[in-house]
């Protein structure tokens, strides 16, 4: 039996304005699927993405890739969650963008009773990241030091959080004053303007001229090849993210030549497609988060249906932290 609901469509890639407000067919579940009420949904820059075609998806579109809500119905053969949980998940398929939607019982995990909704439809995607880029991109230890891009955003912040939980002494980019504030306010140590400062020369000057042992770049094409240069010899280069476009073909033996430097670039759906990297990751973010080491600030909220005003914002740089949809 389907149930008509509401959700974010788009029949050609572009602006924000491409999105629209619809009825959508919402099937029961088959075996192995899962019906979830949201009651948030996240935004994450990943959205901008599939909504410019950057990332290519077949038409019409939805957007959307991490949720919190409640199970109102299971298929045959769940057994990993039941009716009336409380779930969250962070993964294909697209189309959190809903009031309602069926997925995979396998995408999803319980949500604590410790966290809300809203926390956990923030968390889920960002929190995971970080979760990885700290542990599996680069093991960060006690005294290293690190520069993170976007210091002041959603995995940003989480991020600051949690390499100071780790010990590391974190040198974070931001593009304002205020958003320097909010890093510092979470623990970064040093913040560098990136609009005002050249972020390699104030790198290289607050590490002694030593460089870091890793940098953390969302930002793409116009950070990439300076980031490299903040490196300390046999640092690493994690790039999980094009803010600003993909990045360039690297000539491999530049690394050689910068001091036997490393890059990776990891995606989250390498890691939360293995069921049990996903429990395991999710526990330690959850457990993180109930401890308090890292706190999930949700510091915009926006109706789903005014998603177009929300992707301006976060593309404009005008959001810090986590961002919510309510359907």
């Amino acid at each position: 039996m389907t149930e008509i609901v509401k959700a974010i469509r788009f029949e050609t890639t572009g602006g924000p304005d491409v999105m629209k407000w619809v009825d959508v067919e919402v099937p029961a579940p088959a075996a192995g699927e899962v019906l979830i009420r949201h009651e948030a949904v996240g935004l994450n820059y990943i959205d901008v993405y599939f909504r410019t075609g950057m990332y290519p998806q077949t038409m019409p579109g939805s957007l959307g890739m991490e949720g919190a809500g409640v199970v109102e119905a299971i298929g045959e053969g769940v057994t990993l969650v039941a009716v009336g949980d409380r779930v969250a998940y962070a993964n294909r398929p697209i189309g959190a963008y809903s009031q309602k939607r069926v997925v995979p019982e396998a995408i999803l995990v319980k949500l604590p009773d410790e966290i809300s909704f809203e926390q956990g439809a923030a968390m889920m995607l960002q929190g995971l990241t970080v979760q990885y880029l700290v542990t599996d991109s680069y093991a960060v230890k006690p005294g290293d030091q690190v520069l993170l891009h976007a210091a002041a955003g959603g995995v940003g912040l989480i991020a600051v959080q949690w390499l100071k939980a780790l010990g590391a002494r974190v040198i974070g980019t931001v593009g304002s004053a205020e958003k320097a504030a909010i890093a510092k306010a979470h623990g970064c140590d040093e913040t560098i303007l990136y609009n005002e400062e050249d972020f390699v020369a104030r790198t290289r000057e607050l590490t002694g001229g030593k460089g870091v042992n890793v940098v953390y770049d969302s930002i793409g094409k116009d950070t990439f090849d300076g980031s490299l240069d903040c490196l300390a010899p046999r640092g690493t280069m994690v790039t999980y993210g094009n803010a600003t476009g993909p990045v360039a073909p690297l000539e491999i033996a530049s690394l050689a030549a910068k001091g036997s430097l490393k890059v990776t670039r990891p995606t989250l759906f390498s890691y939360v497609t293995d069921r049990a990297l996903l429990e395991t990751m999710s526990a330690d973010l959850f457990s993180r988060v109930i401890k308090g080491e890292v706190k999930i600030e949700v510091n915009q909220r926006y109706a789903l249906a005014d998603v177009a005003q929300a992707h301006a914002d976060l593309e404009s740089r005008k959001t810090t932290g986590s961002t919510v949809l309510i359907p």
